[in-house]
């Protein structure tokens, strides 16, 4: 996506930005959890600074001027929660993207407040900004150190029972074993994997079960996933959703015009505008099965003291903490 382009005032002196209508903050760390004072700090600033994980040398500047919404990806929101006021005030809208997966006997989320504590701050934020603009994530299923279908099923099913009155959807992926991902899991337990094809099927058959059982069935979605699974009424999610976003900010015309003809019929209570169909414009930079609209994420690798086992953002606990020790709330980049 080619974002408008300006010019912002920074310590240095003038530098060119884009202007993005949609900020991801952040497909890279969680930054409602560890980062919300930097991110406070920014946006009254008017812009952040962008660097490449991969290339260290590629950098932007991000302006927040032309900003309608931003999708938060969390597992952690409450340092956030005092400053939603404000972020609504500045007539931008936002929604989370809230993952809560059930892994405390294996060990795969050390860095996470308990269970209980995750359920009701998950709660607290529905009650806050309304259960539409909170999406379950149970993100991503593993197997293996005895986690079989049954044993994640058992604790999905308890998971729906408290999360379903204050959410409309339920997204759910199936772990991705990238090469730094095998290296981190296989130092916790050999035996932790992706479930096998089958084993997904059965999983997603599963939940299509639960969800149907309880007294307010959710909308169910896979994140990114090539597994076709619209059998068990499952369809394929844009996490980036054109439909919500157009939803959100009904009177942005840039919004409308650019996400309006691809918005998906429904997202939960959230109708899509009348008259709005055609082709999804994909984020090309993200991958192949991923269906978001185009945003721009403002996240940086290594920043993430959750220290999930199965996470791809960070090369290990050493490398997070190095970084985390040379971070600073009032510079320009995470």
């Amino acid at each position: 996506m080619k974002w408008p382009e300006t010019v912002i005032d920074t310590p240095a002196g003038p530098k060119s930005a884009i202007a993005p209508l949609v900020i991801s903050a952040s497909r890279a760390t969680d930054i409602s959890a560890f980062h919300a004072q930097w991110f406070m700090n920014r946006l009254r600033a008017g812009y952040c600074l962008w660097q490449n994980p991969f290339n260290a040398a590629q950098r932007q500047y991000i302006s927040f001027e032309k900003c309608a919404a931003i999708v938060f990806w969390s597992k952690d929101a409450r340092p956030l929660l005092p400053h939603l006021g404000e972020i609504e005030a500045r007539g931008i809208r936002f929604y989370f993207q809230y993952t809560l997966n059930d892994y405390e006997r294996e060990g795969l989320e050390p860095g996470l407040p308990p269970l209980s504590e995750r359920i009701a701050t998950f709660r607290q934020l529905s009650e806050r900004v309304g259960r539409q603009r909170v999406i379950w994530r149970f993100d991503p299923i593993v197997m293996g150190a005895g986690l079989g279908v049954e044993t994640v099923l058992a604790r999905m099913r308890q998971l729906a029972t408290a999360l379903a009155p204050y959410t409309e959807k339920l997204v759910f992926s199936f772990l991705d074993m990238y090469k730094k991902t095998q290296r981190n899991l296989g130092s916790l337990d050999a035996s932790l994997r992706a479930p096998t094809g089958p084993e997904a099927c059965q999983i997603a058959e599963g939940i299509a079960e639960i969800n149907a059982a309880l007294p307010r069935p959710l909308r169910l979605a896979t994140c990114a996933e090539e597994l076709d699974l619209q059998r068990f009424g499952v369809e394929k999610n844009s996490c980036i959703d054109f439909g919500l976003l157009c939803r959100l900010c009904p009177e942005n015309e840039n919004i409308q015009r650019i996400y309006g003809a691809s918005a998906t019929q429904k997202q939960g209570s959230l109708l899509t505008p009348p008259g709005r169909s055609g082709r999804p414009v994909k984020d090309t930079g993200q991958r192949k099965a991923c269906g978001c609209a185009p945003a721009k994420d403002i996240g940086s690798y290594n920043t993430c003291l959750h220290l999930c086992a199965y996470c791809y953002a960070n090369s290990s606990k050493a490398a997070v903490l190095r970084e985390m020790g040379s971070r600073d709330s009032n510079s320009e980049r995470l």
